[in-house]
């Protein structure tokens, strides 16, 4: 069986789907991944999910989108290991997904 390489672009929807995952974004928390600059760079640059033609492979645009929005916010990076904002987020994803 032959392994392809996968491209920039799945490895890049296969994170950015990711996002939507509460217990995801937590975990990156929970390792200053969300404070390092070049991360928080990577984030900005993944906006271009948002718009067309890249929007469409998304399986949850409403929670996944909502995530990479918050996720521009320094506070929003700060607060997520709050157990109340842990809980917020995982409402707000979920009622991003009913909007899909």
């Amino acid at each position: 069986m032959t392994m392809t390489t996968p491209t920039r672009f799945e490895l890049e929807l296969e994170f950015v789907s990711m996002l939507a995952n509460p217990a995801y974004l937590i975990f990156l928390a929970s390792n200053k991944t969300l404070q390092q600059p070049t991360f928080i760079a990577y984030l900005e640059y993944l906006q271009y999910w948002a718009k067309e033609p890249y929007i469409q492979y998304l399986s949850y645009p409403g929670s996944t989108l909502r995530a990479l929005e918050l996720l521009q916010s320094e506070d929003f990076r700060k607060d997520v290991l709050r157990p109340e904002v842990g809980t917020r987020l995982a409402e707000a994803l979920l009622e991003g997904a009913k909007r899909r």
